[in-house]
């Protein structure tokens, strides 16, 4: 397999794993007033290595990526329900090397990453409310579901040896809950990212099964708001 081949592997494998796939979101399914607004800025950092093909002769490779995202977020009332709508826009700054056939071989690339939009309902223990009415509201158990895709219109060039986008849709449903005990909120999640094939991955297909995630959370608040 060419070398050109091999760290395309590598980049766009770490690139999706990395970045998506280790989504951490505390308080996701907790009760939101209606009609507001959140801006939101965020930095990840992530590195290590890969697994290959043990018949590929990749050899010591190694992966950095820092990304910088910006996210919009509004909560509204369906049907009587509590719901969000979010957009997110990441940007990422990757490098990564590796020995292949015993020679080194290095590439970076930073651009755009793949948006993402995602809408939540909370059928369960979160019915519309203003911020007012939230603060008299005595429930301590809400159920929602949310269902995000991400939107193949990151930096991906097929001639190029690293690309960030992956030049395919993804969608992922997601099912979630959480309890209050005190100040203690215990939750849970469980989701499925399925995606869409790949078919200008340096002139072949590339097919993913699905991912199967499962988070849970223990948050603990000092006072209200913090």
């Amino acid at each position: 397999m060419p070398a050109r081949r091999i760290i395309s592997l590598l980049v766009l494998a770490g690139t999706v794993v990395s970045a998506w796939a280790q989504d951490m979101e505390p308080r996701a399914y907790s009760k939101t007033p209606v009609g507001m607004n959140f801006a939101v800025a965020g930095y990840a950092y992530s590195e290590g290595g890969l697994a290959t093909d043990p018949a590929v002769p990749l050899e010591d490779a190694h992966l950095e990526i820092h990304t910088a995202l910006m996210a919009y977020v509004r909560s509204f009332g369906l049907f009587g329900k509590s719901c969000k709508a979010d957009v997110v826009l990441p940007y990422v700054l990757l490098s990564g090397d590796a020995l292949f056939n015993g020679q080194p071989r290095s590439r970076e690339v930073e651009g755009f990453a793949d948006p993402r939009f995602r809408f939540s309902m909370m059928f369960l223990g979160a019915p519309a409310m203003t911020l007012k009415e939230l603060r008299e509201y005595q429930g301590n158990f809400v159920m929602g579901a949310s269902v995000q895709v991400a939107a193949p219109l990151g930096q991906y060039d097929k001639d190029r040896l690293v690309n960030i986008g992956g030049n395919r849709w993804w969608v992922k449903p997601e099912l979630g809950a959480s309890r209050s005990f005190g100040k203690f909120d215990a939750e849970l999640a469980v989701a499925t990212t399925i995606f869409t094939d790949n078919d200008d991955f340096l002139g072949q297909t590339r097919e993913q099964d699905p991912i199967y995630a499962f988070q849970g959370h223990l948050v603990y608040t000092f006072r209200p708001g913090l």
